[in-house]
């Protein structure tokens, strides 16, 4: 069975483009899932790639017209069908959106068809990256399977702290099977020093320092696995990586 890594954090601190760059690490060694679980989604922008079907969007279809289920088929085998095709394949990853719920009603019988085909979905890729939005909503939902790590991304500032720990004790407070937390303090900058950030919940620590041609390519909306290689944030993410299979040694 392969890993989970969720990505979690505030507005604008970086946490889809660092999600990317995971899946661009992965990706060059085995088959990696993406899932997009912000409800503003676009990590598909940041991967290159268009965005499809959302689950979200599936859920809305089948309250809203019942009569869309083929005659002779289930509903179990209908969300499974659907489910494949809101799949993007592509050569290094594949690609989901969970989308938003928008409608009123109880959404418990199709959650719970989406949890089972994804967790049979997700043991056929050696990891799944899952880019989630500060509430969590999906991961409330239980949509998905086990988190063996969640990143949660900050700024360089105490304000950007606190609120990476308020995100860590929302995980806590659901009750959600998360094995091991991390804070990843993105952008910092070369005076930056791990002191500085006093007292915070996390054990795990990673930073990622402020790399213009990260900047560049968002600033040309370039999809961020074009990074060159050598790039001195792309190099922090795969350390980042690395240190994750250490801290979950210790869970």
């Amino acid at each position: 069975m392969g890993r989970t890594y969720a990505v979690s954090g505030k507005g604008g601190v970086g946490k889809t483009t660092i999600a990317a760059m995971m899946v661009a690490h992965l990706g060059k060694n085995g088959p990696v899932l993406a899932i997009d679980a912000d409800p503003n989604a676009n990590l598909n922008e940041a991967l290159g790639i268009p965005l499809g079907q959302t689950l979200g969007g599936l859920r809305e279809n089948m309250r809203e017209d019942s009569d869309s289920i083929p005659g002779g088929m289930s509903k179990a085998e209908y969300v499974k069908y659907q489910l494949q095709l809101a799949l993007v394949e592509g050569d290094k990853f594949d690609f989901l959106a969970m989308g938003r719920q928008e409608g009123p009603g109880c959404y418990c019988y199709v959650n719970n068809l989406l949890r089972t085909f994804m967790d049979g979905l997700a043991d056929k890729y050696g990891y799944v990256i899952m880019d989630n939005e500060a509430g969590m909503e999906h991961l409330s939902r239980r949509t998905t399977r086990d988190v063996d790590c969640l990143f949660v991304v900050s700024d360089a500032t105490k304000i950007g702290i606190s609120t990476a720990a308020r995100i860590r004790k929302l995980a806590e407070d659901m009750d959600l099977n998360i094995k091991s937390f991390a804070l990843v303090v993105n952008r910092v900058g070369d005076s930056f020093n791990a002191a500085d950030l006093g007292q915070h919940s996390f054990e795990n620590v990673g930073t990622i320092p402020f790399d213009s041609a990260v900047e560049r390519l968002a600033l040309l909306g370039t999809p961020i696995t074009k990074i060159p290689g050598d790039s001195t944030a792309f190099r922090a993410v795969g350390e980042l990586l690395i240190n994750a299979r250490k801290w979950q040694q210790f869970t």
